[in-house]
């Protein structure tokens, strides 16, 4: 069992004034102690979350505890919470053909590349506040 995480749990959980933070801490606390498998998410998903981190509190503070809660820190002794994996060629070509043909217009290309990865490492699984989602993946929120 493996599970997806999207950008909108890491930057809730980094964020206290963030309206789904206190899901968002539940969620990765339950990860923590070994609920859903094995959490992955993207060097995408790491790139768009340190971006909206930093946008929507205008604190690097903020932004650098989101993106540590990916990276985790030898420093000070945090581990990683989620796998980190690469978009590679084969993923930007097959999120690039569905953008394309997307019947979904909400989706971003990053979206998509989450879609091709989701359902290649965590079997379907992805854990996200976003509803669009919704009826592509089985999302937790």
């Amino acid at each position: 069992m493996s599970i997806f995480i999207d950008t909108g749990i890491f930057v809730a959980f980094a964020n206290k004034s963030d309206n789904h933070n206190k899901r968002a801490v539940e969620l990765i606390d339950q990860i923590r102690k070994g609920g859903y498998g094995m959490p992955y998410t993207s060097d995408y998903v790491l790139d768009e979350t340190i971006t909206t981190s930093l946008v929507r509190s205008r604190s690097v503070e903020v932004a650098v505890r989101a993106g540590t809660l990916i990276l985790g820190s030898k420093e000070k002794g945090i581990p990683a919470i989620p796998r980190l994996v690469r978009v590679d060629e084969k993923v930007i070509q097959e999120a690039w053909n569905m953008f394309r043909s997307s019947r979904h217009p909400k989706l971003s290309f990053t979206d998509h590349t989450i879609l091709s990865q989701s359902r290649a490492i965590a079997g379907g699984s992805i854990m996200s506040f976003d509803k669009d989602f919704d009826g592509l993946l089985d999302r937790v929120f």
